[in-house]
This record gives C-alpha cells, structure tokens and sequence, in this order.
C-alpha cells in the first residue's frame, strides 16, 4: 500500500499550469514544509525542531483546488501517495525525484490563522480575526484569549431548559 498523510505549510503559492491537448487539466506543483521532532534535546534542553521540504503534485480539479484557494504559509493536510522517478539533466547526471501525488486537499486552520502567517505574524488562534468566527448569536462574550465564556448555570445556555 502507498498512502502518505502530511500536514504542514506551503513555502509558495503552488505554480500551476495546464497540459496540452483537448481535455486540458491543471498540474499545480507546491512545496510543504513539514515539522519533524527531533527526540534529541538541544542546548536549552528542548526538542529541537527540523523541517522536511516535501515536493507536491495536484492534477485535475487538485490542482485547479490549489490554484484557487492555497496560499504561501498556508497550513493544510494533504493525502496521497509517494511517487518516484528518475531523469538526466544537462550535463549527463542521472537525476533521482521523489514527491507525493496529492489525492485531497484539507485546510488546517481559520482563514484568519492562515493569513496571519502568510504575514509572518504567526500564529492566530481559530475564531479570531474580524470575522468573529465559532460565536453563536446570544452566546458567550468573545474574550481576548480567543475562547468563548461558558455560563455557570444550564439556564442560561441557549438549548438548556
């Protein structure tokens, strides 16, 4: 079985282009940063923290997918399968590749998390931004912290009773 689950985040805006002919599909190609402990504890005592570049391709309605909606810093969760080739390049050296065919595309985060780290701001908690994500109508307060107030009482919920 070939079967790969990834999730990390685009280094790039995923370059697309369509291949010839009658029935023209998109071939959108990406790089996913994905985090890798390392058990070994660095100099302040933590784990230290590395990153695999993992090459991706997305053909058909993936690709167009990637086109329309992925983004640089972007963090998602790709499943797929590992493909490898091979091919010589100019000066005669056979070049060895290995990247995963990208089956699905899954947002990992709030629109807003995403676009606080194609800024380089970071991390966002999911629900904050200004489109008051996850807070019902007559809920709770939305705090700074980014977590709705629970009521202390069940009369106070909205389908208490």
């Amino acid at each position: 079985m070939n079967k790969v689950i990834l999730m990390g985040r685009l280094t790039r805006d995923p370059e697309v282009r369509y291949s010839q002919g009658e029935n023209a599909m998109a071939i959108a190609h990406y790089t996913l940063a994905v985090d890798r402990r390392v058990s070994r504890n660095n100099q302040n005592g933590q784990d230290a923290q590395n990153a695999d570049f993992i090459n991706c391709t997305a053909f058909g309605r993936q690709g167009e997918f990637a086109e329309k909606y992925l983004h640089k810093g972007m963090k998602i969760a790709i499943e797929g399968r590992i493909q490898t080739g091979s091919y010589t390049n100019k000066d005669g050296q056979k070049v060895y590749t290995t990247e995963v065919v990208v089956d699905n595309h899954e947002f990992c985060e709030s629109k807003a998390a995403s676009d606080a780290a194609a800024q380089g701001g970071g991390y966002a908690p999911a629900g904050g931004g200004s489109q008051g994500g996850g807070y019902a109508q007559g809920g709770g307060s939305k705090p700074e912290d980014g977590f709705m107030n629970i009521p202390d009482s069940v009369e106070d919920l909205p389908f208490g009773g």
